[in-house]
């Protein structure tokens, strides 16, 4: 089937859904989702609708503060040399789908102005509907739309295939990279490229953090040398550089605005901050009876792409950005009072109760930066600890990457557990 074809196939699927008919071929899952998504947030199928563009100031503060700055010549290597030759530009956005660059084919420059794909612009998917950079920010994973996959008619000359470029220090989503050009343009390969260019970029951050460590670890190891008792020196993330008097940890949880002076570290208990250059040296105090413990736990879903959990203890609060997965798994467990086996969180998750393994393994992780507030066998939030879940005011909007069957029948309204078969 060429172009041409397709495009016209992929009218009449489009058509269909809008009229609520059954359509000639299935849409692919994830565009079908994206579909969903817009008829439930009510985006104009025919009406090219655009939010204010950044003022070039407004740009700019973006773009300084961005990390993504920083990968911009892994991508120029990656994407540049073929986009003049492929009609394509090269567009990256930030986790908020605003696109701060762009680069490529003049031509094309030239035709996504008219398109309002331009820096400044927002490409949530809420804004301008199913398309390469607001969808992949949604499911959080490589996203190729192709001519009338885009919900809005006006966008179905173009093909567009989005990477989305994750923090390999916390997981934090950064923005996307997009690659976008007219119809005919159009390769099935370039989902592909784009994707591998985006797990070099992450590279590329992997190895600037390490450099980063590396540093802290100098300055930090003779300090340890001298210091009697427990201290470690970490980042501003809590991964961890030197240590001394205690087994080491990859990363510890900071609590949010740490500053000099006395703290409690959930992972470590009452310490004494103080500054270094690129990180802190954390000392520990030695124990004592009556140790903080976890009182409370505030579960936020509410807000699209960004989901925490806040720890509340005898000594302050502190709070942990949540991966999709593990917002899934204590979104499970806020439900789930009495605990949850293993084998229900599986067949919950993936609707397959033998994945085991990979549930235990994404818990071990949760535990990490929830000490003291999960426990297991089964797995469920500790007795002591009240548990506040906050959802999103409109229910079909929890979670909306998710395909967890669990998720899936909370976003619907419907109760009950998986069943094991």
């Amino acid at each position: 089937m060429d172009a041409r074809e397709a495009t016209r196939l992929l009218k009449g699927v489009r058509a269909a859904a809008l009229a609520g008919d059954r359509p000639p071929a299935a849409p692919r899952p994830e565009i079908a989702a994206s579909w969903r998504r817009m008829l439930a947030g009510g985006v104009h199928p025919d009406r090219d609708a655009r939010s204010r563009m950044l003022s070039a100031a407004e740009t700019e503060e973006r773009r300084q503060v961005s990390p993504l700055r920083e990968i911009l010549p892994v991508l120029r290597e990656g994407l540049l040399p073929a986009l003049d030759e492929a009609l394509h530009i090269m567009v990256v956005a930030d986790a908020d789908g605003r696109l701060l660059w762009r680069e490529g084919h003049r031509s094309i420059l030239r035709k996504a102005d008219r398109l309002g794909f331009a820096v400044g612009a927002d490409w949530d998917e809420a804004v301008v509907g199913t398309n390469g950079v607001g969808t992949a920010l949604v499911a959080r994973r490589p996203v190729q739309v192709f001519s009338a996959e885009h919900f809005v008619s006006s966008h179905h000359d173009w093909t567009c295939a989005g990477a989305p470029v994750h923090d390999p220090r916390d997981g934090r989503l950064l923005g996307v990279i997009d690659v976008s050009g007219p119809l005919d343009t159009m390769h099935p390969a370039t989902l592909a490229w784009v994707s591998s260019v985006a797990r070099l970029a992450e590279r590329e951050l992997r190895v600037r953090h390490l450099e980063s460590l590396e540093r802290l670890r100098a300055v930090a190891a003779p300090l340890l040398a001298r210091l009697p008792g427990r201290a470690l020196a970490v980042d501003p993330l809590g991964w961890t550089a030197a240590v001394t008097g205690l087994a080491p940890a990859d990363r510890v949880a900071l609590p949010k605005g740490l500053g000099p002076g006395p703290v409690w570290v959930p992972q470590l208990g009452d310490c004494v901050a103080e500054p270094l250059p690129g990180g802190w040296l954390l000392r520990l105090a030695e124990p004592r009876a009556g140790a903080p413990v976890v009182s409370r736990v505030v579960l936020d879903l509410s807000r699209p792409r960004c989901w925490s959990a806040t720890v509340y203890g005898a000594a302050g609060s502190w709070s942990q950005e949540l991966s999709p997965r593990h917002a899934e798994l204590l979104f499970l467990l806020a439900e789930s009072p009495r605990g949850r086996t293993a084998a229900e969180l599986a067949a919950e998750l993936f609707g397959d109760p033998t994945r085991t393994v990979t549930v235990r393994a994404e818990l071990s992780r949760v535990r990490r930066h929830l000490a003291g507030v999960l426990t297991h066998r089964p797995y469920r939030f500790a007795e002591d600890v009240e548990v506040e879940l906050i959802r999103p005011a409109d229910p079909g909007r929890l979670l909306p990457h998710s395909t967890a069957p669990a998720v899936v029948r909370a976003r619907l309204g419907l109760g009950g557990a998986a069943v094991i078969p």
